[in-house]
């Protein structure tokens, strides 16, 4: 009888330990969910190819991993989304490192001028300076990767062949832009993209800088008659994902090479996206009679040396703040030289 108790008791014990203990295997199977905060709308392309990354994590991690996407910037704006990572009010986001100059002075070697042909070259080289020279200025949070647009160039309603043609022409621009227009002879105009077509439309700017995608995107392309392959002078506009460090440090190791897995794809395929997202620009302009003028190899150079100044004055920048600008700057340069 009194054993009979005892095993009773044992078997009391157990059922009780059982009914808190969880494998170890089941608690990491625990699901993850990341909130991914962007300010791209519904339906862009980038959009598409941002969920699609969230997508690909799940399915390699069978489901540990998902992502709720928050377009639009409905859940953080563009120039507060960085912030939001490193608070939590967000997992991840992805935004531009020009919505806050200054605060990446480093990685804003990618915006200057250095002579983008492609979106993918432009991806590429931004996520090369941040591997090698690991900026503390993102120390806060888990670095996914970086994504940029294509080469930003000149949309006129006047020809643009030569850089005299640009002399004393308003042209609609932001950011780094208005230090390139100047140097190229022009008059910059600060102004919103959805505002522009209005501009050109009613003569207020005669042209803008941006990818040539926006002549579909944003319509341009019905109200600028020309577009000017000043690949020479091309610059970008780069944009990072990030993720909040904590949470990245909580991830199970073999989801943390998951996530760095797919981080490496992305930075190719979204390059790809936003090299496509161009083409369609380029072909809509065609369409409707506009004409392309791609610079001579002589007149390209001549525009270089004008926006040479724009390189300086970032060295300059960063040795006030004891920043290897003159290497990032030279490891920019070279890197683009050999992939292009």
């Amino acid at each position: 009888m009194r054993q009979c108790k005892i095993v009773i008791l044992v078997l009391c014990v157990m059922s009780m330990v059982g009914a808190f203990w969880v494998p170890s295997s089941f608690a990491q199977a625990k699901t993850v969910k990341l909130t991914y905060s962007h300010f791209w709308p519904v339906g862009h392309p980038v959009t598409e190819s941002l969920a699609e990354w969230g997508k690909e994590i799940e399915k390699r991690t069978n489901g540990r991993v998902k992502t709720v996407m928050f377009p639009g910037g409905t859940l953080t704006p563009a120039d507060k989304c960085y912030d939001g990572v490193v608070k939590g009010i967000s997992t991840v986001c992805s935004s531009a490192l020009s919505y806050t100059r200054g605060r990446f002075p480093l990685m804003e070697v990618s915006d200057l001028p250095l002579g983008y042909k492609t979106a993918l070259a432009a991806a590429r080289l931004s996520n090369a300076v941040y591997k090698k020279f690991q900026p503390k200025e993102m120390d806060d949070v888990k670095v996914m990767f970086f994504h940029a647009t294509g080469p930003t160039i000149f949309h006129t309603k006047k020809p643009v062949k030569r850089l005299e043609d640009l002399e004393g022409m308003k042209i609609r621009t932001t950011g780094l832009g208005t230090k390139i227009v100047t140097a190229l002879g022009a008059t910059p105009v600060a102004m919103p993209m959805g505002d522009t077509y209005d501009a050109l439309s009613k003569g207020v700017v005669g042209g803008s800088t941006a990818p040539i995608a926006s002549l579909e995107g944003f319509k341009w392309g019905e109200v600028v008659k020309y577009t000017t392959e000043n690949f020479g002078t091309a610059f970008t506009t780069v944009f990072f994902v990030v993720m909040n460090k904590k949470v990245w440090n909580s991830l199970p190791p073999d989801v943390q090479k998951i996530i760095e897995q797919v981080n490496e794809e992305w930075v190719d395929k979204i390059g790809k996206v936003w090299d496509k997202y161009d083409l369609t620009g380029r072909s809509f302009a065609l369409k409707l009679g506009n004409t392309i003028i791609p610079l001579s190899k002589e007149e390209d150079e001549r525009w270089v040396k004008k926006v040479r100044g724009t390189f300086d004055d970032y060295a300059r920048d960063m040795k006030a703040k004891n920043l290897p600008g003159d290497e990032t700057l030279k490891f920019s340069l070279d890197y683009l030289k050999k992939i292009q």
